[in-house]
């Protein structure tokens, strides 16, 4: 096997040393590692053969949730093209969208649904198509093999209206992620790990790989499933869990996390956005023998960037001025910068990174405008990105205690009637108040055209009255919501994070 970069290798390797493993688990359906490598392969030669011409560059992945979606996964690769998942959810219009955008050669779809209009050749791949591709002979074709600079993946950021925004990753950089986080969490034969995203959401290739990497066990639940996460942990008897935060307050709304609700969970891992440490409190309560960890990383950044471990004993956790947990450390081999709103460096302000995992700008090249600076700190200009190229991450960020401390986004920050308010610190302000579990804050327009604050919480309990008075002994009067607006629980977008667009809309108004 070449010793260059490439993210199907560290499948690969796992399917040759344990092929009688369990590699991964949907529902009813089991496959050990030699079963999913004798899958992938057919499937990667039916790709080869579907792709008009020479080989496929990149290939679309429309499926979700099951078989066909990691076999189909690790086919593309095989067959030595990147990776573009597409979430069959999402409107038809989106998906044309993401395959113009990303320039596709080929569609992998789990069925014919939403297929008919795009312009591109459509592979199917359902139960079908597997259990036929299953019973043939093993192919004899030579599989064309990415180079390192290659892209292993795209995933687009956006949400499901707007523009897609393309981030390619390339070999090289997933492996040195996966090099750097796969064996910080004791992976082997016996680990079951969860597979809680989309795979358009690029946690999941972090579920993926550092699973298959050492021989673990990829456990994927069920959507609904994840609305249940205690009773999931223990009736898919995960060992390693890894979610967005926002999972654990479901969790809390069901009233699970009762002390060691979670036996089995050695590791829990969250990311993609702040991690409460009230949440985590929780969780840790019931997953008692489970190491606590906070990822944090924008997908430009090859999926996290930082890792913050909390010391075993609760007493010796930290106290951020949020209330959030700290974001950790940079991983080793990758440069930061804080700037102030002058573009100074600064101890408190936007997180610029470089190094291995910094990606090398867009798919549309004018969507770097911006995004990146030179290593003296000006607006890159048009053309090549080096090396030593800082990433604007559009996340402010402070040193705490030896530990980068998230402080919300750049664009989170607003300014009502004259008065510069975080977010966040109004959100962590309502969380600490008593029966509310969750909350978020957004910015709607007023009857006079200027902006104001408004609220949504759940908890059991809240009554908003009771929430304005306590929250005039902590907060100044500009500070302070509008309106509070309790809600049955916070709705989530398809990765499971806080939807705030869906908030606006609750409530009422346009941001």
């Amino acid at each position: 096997m070449s010793d260059q970069p490439h993210v199907y290798d560290w499948f690969a390797r796992s399917a040759a040393t344990y092929p009688d493993v369990t590699a991964l688990e949907v529902g009813t359906a089991q496959l050990t590692y030699g079963e999913l490598r004798d899958l992938v392969e057919r499937l990667a030669s039916r790709i080869l053969a579907a792709a008009e011409g020479s080989p496929p560059q990149r290939v679309g992945l429309l499926a979700t949730r099951s078989v066909s979606a990691y076999a189909g996964y690790l086919a593309i690769l095989r067959a030595g093209a990147a990776v573009v998942p597409i979430n069959p959810d999402h409107p038809t219009a989106r998906t044309a969208e993401i395959v113009t955008a990303a320039e596709l050669d080929l569609v992998v779809s789990e069925t014919a649904d939403g297929t008919t209009n795009l312009a591109v050749p459509v592979l199917l791949a359902g139960q079908g198509e597997l259990a036929t591709l299953a019973a043939m002979p093993a192919p004899d074709v030579p599989y064309p093999r990415a180079e390192p600079d290659d892209l292993a993946y795209v995933i687009f950021t956006s949400g499901s209206t707007g523009t897609p925004k393309g981030v390619p990753i390339t070999h090289q950089s997933i492996c040195a992620y996966l090099e750097l986080v796969a064996g910080r969490y004791g992976i082997g034969p016996g680990c079951r790990l969860s597979q809680t995203f989309e795979l358009a959401f690029d946690g999941s290739v972090h579920d993926l790989f550092v699973a298959w990497g050492g021989g673990g066990t990829l456990v994927v639940p069920g959507r609904n499933q994840l609305l249940a996460p205690v009773k999931t942990v223990n009736a898919l008897r995960l060992t390693h869990w890894f979610s967005v935060p926002s999972l654990i307050s479901f969790a809390s709304l069901l009233g699970t996390l009762t002390p060691g609700s979670m036996p089995t969970l050695r590791w829990s891992v969250f990311g993609g956005e702040p991690l409460p440490l009230r949440a985590a409190l929780e969780w840790r309560q019931a997953a008692p023998d489970s190491r606590l960890v906070d990822l944090y990383g924008p997908t430009e950044l090859t999926i996290s960037c930082t890792e913050y471990r909390f010391p075993h004993n609760t007493s010796d956790w930290p106290r951020t001025s949020n209330g959030t947990a700290p974001i950790g450390s940079l991983y080793p081999g990758l440069d930061l910068l804080l700037l102030d709103e002058e573009g100074k460096p600064c101890d408190s302000g936007e997180l610029c990174v470089r190094g291995p995992l910094r990606f090398s700008g867009y798919l549309d090249p004018a969507q770097n405008a911006g995004r990146f600076l030179t290593p003296d700190l000006q607006p890159a200009a048009d053309g090549p990105l080096t090396t030593r190229h800082w990433f604007r991450t559009g996340d402010r960020v402070a040193m705490h205690d030896g530990h980068l401390v998230h402080l919300g986004r750049i664009d989170h920050q607003v300014k009502i009637r004259g008065h510069r308010i975080e977010l966040g610190e109004v959100e962590e302000a309502l969380r600490q108040l008593p029966d509310v579990r969750d909350a978020v804050v957004v910015t709607l327009g007023a009857k006079d055209g200027e902006l104001e604050l408004h609220a949504a919480v759940c908890g059991s309990g809240c009554v908003p009255d009771r929430l304005f008075a306590a929250l005039g002994a902590q907060l100044p009067l500009y500070m302070r919501p509008r309106r509070i607006t309790v809600l049955d629980r916070l709705p989530l977008n398809a990765n499971g994070k806080v939807d705030r667009q869906a908030v606006v809309a609750e409530l009422g108004g346009s941001s």
